[in-house]
């Protein structure tokens, strides 16, 4: 019996290894990577590694047998193919008899375009005749601990989400829950709102921000479309601008608040405080 990890050097991925090493021996986890040279450390450690591109099918063929545990961590969600390419695991490894099988995806009250994949490839998981577990990640600290050098520069926090609120929580507690899905019992058949203890503003981000490096740094809300704007004229590319725009909007209609208190029920702690996520990103 393998514990097998999709996309193990992501960044998801890699807390989710990390994890599992502190729970089962390191040949017991195998990691499915698309380039085999990015997963030399995790190999230096004993974990069996297997080079696997959802956009080549048959380079799954014989990954999964009986018994294993799966963790399918959703692909990039740019990607015009996703459910299809999600749709190459969950086949082969009902075929081959896995004894579980966990999804990334994504909270259920969500209706912005991002979570339209997850929906889909729920179907495909719930409906494969597979043990599953639906693994509804909410919103990632990194999401904006990991973009502050324009909002130091400019002093200012700038979202289209009004007064919208995020229960966010880091990778690490994501990573978290899933280890605890992979290695525990009685997850069969389960879906898990996720998402962090304490929700927050983005006025209060802001006000942590001060608190934590001395300047002054402002809430500064925008409509959806100046929102948009700003982003293209950062270069990002106009599906990624659409899905990020929707995420505000979503945020704004109270989408991305998961109260439910699963994350931190599964991983048997409190989920991780925003200023302490800020804290770590500051020291860089």
């Amino acid at each position: 019996m393998s514990i097998i990890v999709t996309g193990a050097t992501g960044q998801l991925g890699r807390h989710v290894v990390a994890q599992l090493l502190e729970k089962v021996p390191a040949d017991q986890v195998t990691a499915v990577v698309r380039d085999g040279a990015k997963a030399e450390d995790l190999a230096a450690r004993g974990v069996r590694i297997a080079v696997a591109d959802y956009n080549t099918p048959e380079t799954f063929d014989g990954l999964f047998a009986a018994g294993d545990r799966v963790l399918l961590i959703s692909g990039n969600q740019v990607t015009e193919d996703r459910v299809q390419q999600h749709k190459v695991v969950i086949d082969r490894a009902a075929a081959a008899g896995v004894a579980l099988l966990a999804y990334t995806s994504a909270p259920d009250s969500l209706t912005a375009a991002l979570a339209d994949d997850h929906k889909a490839t729920e179907k495909v998981l719930v409906g494969a005749g597979v043990p599953y577990v639906l693994l509804r990640n909410g919103w990632y600290h990194e999401n904006y601990t990991e973009q502050l050098a324009p909002v130091l520069e400019h002093g200012a926090v700038l979202q289209a989400a009004g007064e919208g609120r995020v229960s966010s929580a880091s990778r690490a507690d994501y990573a978290a829950a899933a280890v605890a899905v992979l290695t525990g019992e009685g997850h069969e058949n389960q879906a898990y709102e996720l998402g962090g203890d304490v929700a927050w503003g983005f006025a209060e981000y802001a006000a942590e921000l001060s608190r934590q490096t001395g300047k002054e740094i402002v809430y500064r809300p925008v409509s959806v479309e100046e929102y948009a704007a700003v982003l293209t004229g950062a270069g990002l590319p106009a599906p990624l601008v659409e899905i990020l725009a929707g995420v505000e909007t979503a945020i704004e209609a109270g989408q991305l608040e998961v109260t439910s208190g699963d994350l931190s029920r599964l991983t048997g702690r409190p989920t991780t405080p925003l200023a302490d996520a800020v804290a770590a990103a500051l020291k860089g």
